[in-house]
Parts: C-alpha cells; structure tokens; sequence
C-alpha cells in the first residue's frame, strides 16, 4: 500500500462535473441569447402606424369613380347630404341664461360638447340650448337653418 490514507468520499468526484455542466448551461444560454438578436436584413423602412381613424382623409367620390370608369358628371354621383342626417344630438345640459352645452355627434363620429357659440361644423355655430333640443345656425345671432330634438327616451 503505498498511500495509506487516500480515500475519496462519494461527492468529490460530481463537483467538478456539475461545475462543468453549469458553465455549459450557461454557454449554452449565452448562445441562444445572441442568435436571437441576430439582425434579420431589413426590407426597408418601417411604416408609421395610425393612431386613429381621424387621421384617414376621406376619400373623394368622384376621383374614385373616375379612376374606376365611371362616366358620370360629379354632381351626379353624390349629393351633399342632409344637414338633420349630419348632426345627431346626444345630450343637452340647458343652464339658462344663454349658457348651455350639447353632445352633438358630426357624420357618425362619437359625441363631443359644444358650448353655445361654438362652432359645430364649417359654417355651423350652436346657436342655443333647450331642454330637448338644440338650434344650429350659420353664426351665432343669425337665423335658426337647423332644429334638432333629442331622441325618444328609450323604456
């Protein structure tokens, strides 16, 4: 026997194994990591997103039809709308004394307030606040053009 003492315990042997088994782990981690920021080849420059509908221009009726064939005359593809299908009244707060607010609604868009005065629209101003109804007209203190009452409460 020439070491007489010389004996190993069952865990010495694993430590340096596991130690190796970590830094592999971790290589192994680094790797993956790195391959997965690799730069992809651009295809160009990133398009800018919208951030809402109201960024949209609406699109013109008569160069659409014309880029599509039509022949017609513009003003017989499509007429103005109607100013009472327009405007749509969602709530009125009538304080008296020439002072009010109104939800109005332009062209299907969600409700917004107005206060009297306001202008609505192009060419539209709020000209006064009822209890059920609000009157539009083209300035302030000119002649009522639109009448509009609050929808039917519902049940």
């Amino acid at each position: 026997m020439i070491i007489a003492n010389m004996h190993m315990t069952a865990w010495k042997p694993w430590m340096p194994r596991l130690a190796a088994f970590g830094v592999a782990l971790l290589l192994a981690a680094s790797v993956v990591f790195w391959v997965l920021r690799w730069p992809v080849a651009a295809s160009g420059p990133a398009l800018p997103l919208l951030a809402s509908s109201d960024e949209v221009p609406a699109a013109d009726a008569a160069k659409l039809a014309r880029l599509l064939g039509a022949d017609a005359a513009p003003s017989a593809l499509a007429a103005a709308p109607d100013a009472t299908s327009r405007f749509r009244v969602a709530g009125v707060v009538a304080l008296g004394g020439g002072k009010g607010v109104a939800l109005l609604s332009v062209d299907g868009k969600p409700a917004k307030p107005y206060r009297i005065g306001a202008q609505v629209e192009e060419g539209w101003v709020l000209q006064s606040v009822a209890q059920r109804s609000v009157s539009l007209g083209a300035d302030a203190s000119g002649p009522v053009r639109l009448q509009l009452e609050l929808p039917a409460r519902q049940p």
